[in-house]
């Protein structure tokens, strides 16, 4: 059966109908969803109660499984997942909340910043596919935002100042806004910030966006302080409201999104309940500047 597809707002976000995704698809189930991921940029798939296998199977029907490792100061030995299902959860080796002081759950509550999932890599991610495996009652919605219709609501000057503009992006700006600079040297070498362009151009649609991110510290050429002045002020810009789907998250929904296009960031829960939610990243396929010596 070919998915249907109902738009959840005026400006993008769709929500998918017809079809169990947990199961194989055939080529046109999978054109289906990915012409749908081009014209929404998200997609929310409702009670597919997935396995780590199943999840794994589903999105390698868009390309290639990103691997974890660069992604978070969790040791190897600490993880409860393997290593290409990413435990954005709040949980431990136990299955439990992790402490309030624990290292791993400060580190996580970047993910409250909006932000664009492995921005941070020399190569960015394509798509992002989190499974709600358990959730919570109240809080930890999982917020979007169109960096394309924020793009097209720009006014012509600021398109000009942006166009050819190159970024930084690392997880030592991001967790640095939190105040999280307990790093060791060897992950300060692991998140050796990489070059972006600030505006990028959807392959297919041709539409262009911002390509903001918590990760982004710095412009090149620029000085820090105005950098970061001129990126506060365009995130809020690109985040008010009519920009904004917040999905509130049921048990065994699946939302897949376009990292090329959206910033996200999950709100406030209480983290002392337990939030099992695991995604897959389909992986880039090309840097979008030349990554140069720093």
């Amino acid at each position: 059966m070919t998915p249907t597809i109902r738009p959840l707002t005026a400006v993008f976000a769709g929500e998918v109908s017809g079809i169990d995704i947990t199961q194989p698809l055939n080529a046109e189930q999978v054109a289906a969803i990915e012409a749908g991921m081009d014209r929404y940029g998200v997609l929310v798939f409702h009670d597919q109660p997935f396995t780590d296998e199943q999840q794994k199977a589903f999105s390698r029907n868009f390309g290639e499984l990103e691997h974890t490792a660069g992604g978070n100061v969790t040791k190897p030995s600490e993880k409860r997942l393997d290593p290409y299902m990413a435990d954005v959860s709040n949980l431990g080796l136990d299955h439990k909340p992790l402490a309030r002081d624990d290292r791993k759950r400060m580190f996580n509550l970047g993910n409250q910043l909006w932000h664009s999932d492995s921005s941070f890599r020399a190569v960015p991610a394509k798509y992002s596919l989190l499974s709600g495996r358990v959730t919570v009652e109240k809080g930890g919605q999982t917020q979007f935002a169109d960096m394309r219709a924020a793009y097209d609501a720009l006014d012509d000057e600021t398109k000009a100042q942006i166009e050819d503009l190159i970024c930084e992006h690392s997880l030592i700006y991001s967790r640095g806004l939190l105040g999280f600079d307990d790093l060791t040297a060897e992950e300060l070498a692991m998140f050796k910030p990489v070059r972006q362009r600030f505006v990028r151009t959807h392959p297919v649609t041709g539409r262009k966006s911002m390509y903001l991110s918590s990760h982004a510290g710095k412009i090149i050429g620029w000085p820090v302080p105005e950098a970061r002045a001129f990126l506060r002020d365009l995130t809020e810009f690109a985040t008010q409201p009519q920009f904004v789907y917040a999905h509130t998250w049921k048990q065994y929904d699946l939302v897949m999104w376009d990292n090329r296009t959206l910033l996200h960031r999950v709100t406030r829960f209480d983290d002392t309940k337990v939030r099992d939610m695991r995604r897959t990243t389909i992986a880039g396929d090309a840097v979008t500047v030349a990554q140069l010596a720093a």
